[in-house]
């Protein structure tokens, strides 16, 4: 697996189905970030069954349908739409698009599962929550950093588990290569990707709810800057924003566009979770200069040092339990209100950011 460009990092597991063969049926619309591998790979790997793709450009669906040699090609959007044996649509669309997208899904009876970020405006938010209260389908969203890295699921259970005593503040750092060349028009154009805190920061802001155990947060300060990246006016390579949730504990993140060509991973993300008896950090992707692998999870409480090196170890619960509520209208992979919620925050974070320069 590739971890030089995140916008094809998709990391894969062990297989584990939670469903009988040909019991959870799904389709993919809109290829433009490679996220959309990733997503399907989860999904797969918990016993959904790719049944169908649909994207007007060829040379995306080429690739994937090499990927997913069982996969049929659409002719439509809306051929997908109306199939009656699909329980879900995934997509990794253009931003702009992947709100609206879950609209149509969810009006035509299916779940929606789409890449982060959901919504580039308030607006596709708001329409997204009466949608989904309307007609009782689920709105999911890839928050990756933290469901597709098992370290971050390990560090979950540590803390349900009271490791660290009740968590007072998380940080979150998520910094990225940029691989400009490789990137298409939208990449460049915030209208279509929302904002680097929209884009990068929900993120960051879904696992400071989750760790966090709050039902609501506030933003109290965020910035965004374009320190670099000049030949882009409208482009933004820096981010950071604090947040306060409504239990007490702070958060502050940083998200970027600046790894530098030496770092052997797309990113050296990492999570620390500051606890009232204890404290953990996540290095996620790599250990910078010992460790090629990812998935470090380093605690220190009253007894002592202690570090987990859990790549293989741990698995990614959440397509299994997404696939389960698909099919039993449950809510146990993430409560639909932190999933609209992470989307808000971040929106309000971009929406009042303070601009550098």
């Amino acid at each position: 697996m590739q971890k030089s460009d995140g916008m094809n990092y998709a990391p894969k597991g062990q297989a584990k189905a939670v469903c009988a063969p040909g019991e959870f049926r799904f389709a993919a619309i809109g290829l433009d970030h490679g996220h959309i591998y990733g997503q399907c790979n989860g999904l797969i790997e918990a016993g959904g069954e790719l049944v169908r793709v649909f994207d007007p450009d060829p040379q995306k669906l080429g690739p994937f349908c090499q990927t997913y040699p069982g996969v049929q090609p659409a002719r439509s959007e809306q051929e997908i739409l109306d199939d009656p044996s699909l329980q879900l649509i995934a997509s990794a669309g253009v931003p702009c698009e992947r709100g609206p997208l879950g609209l149509r899904a969810m009006d035509h009876g299916k779940d929606y599962f789409t890449d982060k970020p959901p919504f580039t405006t308030l607006e596709q938010l708001a329409a997204a929550r009466r949608k989904a209260a309307e007609t009782g389908r689920i709105f999911a969203v890839y928050y990756a950093e933290r469901l597709h890295v098992e370290a971050a699921v390990y560090a979950g259970q540590l803390v349900r588990a009271g490791a660290v005593g009740r968590v007072v503040q998380v940080i979150g750092l998520g910094p990225h290569r940029l691989n400009a060349p490789v990137r298409p028009p939208w990449f460049w154009d915030p209208r279509k990707y929302g904002g680097i805190l929209v884009d990068l920061g929900s993120h960051q802001i879904e696992q400071f709810l989750f760790y966090a155990g709050a039902n609501d947060a506030r933003v109290l300060h965020s910035k965004v800057a374009n320190y670099h990246h000049h030949d882009h006016p409208a482009f933004e390579d820096f981010g950071d924003a604090t947040l306060l949730a409504d239990n007490g504990t702070t958060f502050y993140f940083r998200v970027d566009w600046f790894t530098p060509d030496g770092l052997g991973a797309w990113g050296d993300g990492r999570t620390l979770i500051l606890g009232t008896d204890g404290y953990l950090e996540l290095r996620k992707y790599l250990d910078v200069a010992r460790d090629a692998d990812g998935d470090h999870v380093y605690l220190v409480d009253h007894h002592g040092e202690h570090h987990f090196a859990v790549r293989g170890q741990v698995g990614f619960p959440y397509y299994g339990q997404l696939i389960l509520d698909c099919l039993h209208r449950t809510e146990h992979a993430m409560p639909q209100r932190r999933t609209f919620l992470a989307a808000e925050l971040a929106l309000c974070a971009q929406a009042q950011a303070v601009r550098i320069g």
